[in-house]
């Protein structure tokens, strides 16, 4: 599967063996073992040989993925020089300000890196971060965004809005993928549900999640709608070149290219 295919992101900490276990029973598109904020201290050394064996058994079909921990902690450095030998699809970097993190990391690990832009540094500088080389998406680490912003827990994401944004435009210039960040109210289903619409809507291509509960909903809204592919089927065996009427509009080369497109995410996520 491409990462830009990939609807449901789910996060679990690298420590729980019952966790990963699960994961394998999910219809999420990708695992993220979390080696980070999800894992105490004194179960990183234990965390990180569990996601490598995780990654080495994989989670059939299912995209893999290791957040590691920043630059300065002790683990960092461990960390990429394990993942380099792993069977993980990707890394996670959070807490990215700038190129030379992305460039950093992906030299030593050599797997594509997903940047997490967390802070309005890293806002300000994503276009840059997603140039760089490795860097295969970005995520919206949304939780640490709000507290940087100095947006209180209770609002809602009109503060995010412009930043969001930003992320999105950054990465679509980059021709790279981007996804939401995390819904922290896992008893909430309509808000979840509205929140993955509202960014479905402004152009993300997937949502990361904190919990299995979360998976069929994202899976649902960020998932091709059966009836627009059967319409993008029909269009793409009706076109025959350049402008023309299909179905009482106009269509040329480019609704061609965008159907085409939906019907291949259609056929690669797991149903």
């Amino acid at each position: 599967m491409l990462l830009r295919h990939a609807r449901s992101l789910l996060f679990l900490p690298a420590s729980n063996r019952r966790a990963i276990t699960k994961a394998r029973t999910l219809p999420c598109d990708m695992v993220i073992l979390d080696l980070e904020d999800a894992v105490p201290d004194d179960r990183k050394e234990e965390a990180r040989a569990n996601a490598i064996e995780a990654a080495g058994e994989g989670f059939g079909g299912r995209l893999c993925a290791v957040r590691i921990n920043v630059e300065g902690t002790p683990w960092h450095g461990p960390e990429m020089v394990a993942i380099k030998r792993s069977r993980a699809d990707y890394v996670v970097l959070p807490k990215v300000e700038n190129l030379k993190q992305v460039k950093d990391v992906f030299s030593v690990c050599q797997k594509p890196i997903i940047a997490m832009i967390e802070s309005a540094t890293g806002v300000i500088a994503a276009a840059s971060i997603a140039s760089a080389e490795g860097a295969a998406g970005l995520f919206m680490g949304t939780n640490d965004l709000r507290q940087d912003l100095g947006i209180p827990p209770s609002a809602g994401r009109e503060g995010l809005s412009f930043a969001l944004q930003s992320v999105i435009l950054s990465a679509r210039a980059a021709r790279i993928a981007v996804f939401d960040g995390v819904f922290n109210r896992l008893d909430d289903e309509a808000g979840f549900e509205t929140e993955c619409a509202a960014g479905h809507a402004i152009g993300f291509d997937g949502k990361t999640l904190i919990h299995p509960s979360q998976v069929p909903v994202a899976n649902q809204v960020f998932g091709p709608d059966a009836q627009a592919v059967a319409d993008a089927r029909r269009l793409i065996e009706a076109a025959t070149g350049g402008a023309e009427r299909f179905e009482g509009r106009m269509i040329e080369s480019m609704h061609v290219e965008e159907a085409k497109a939906l019907v291949a995410r259609a056929e690669a996520v797991i149903s």
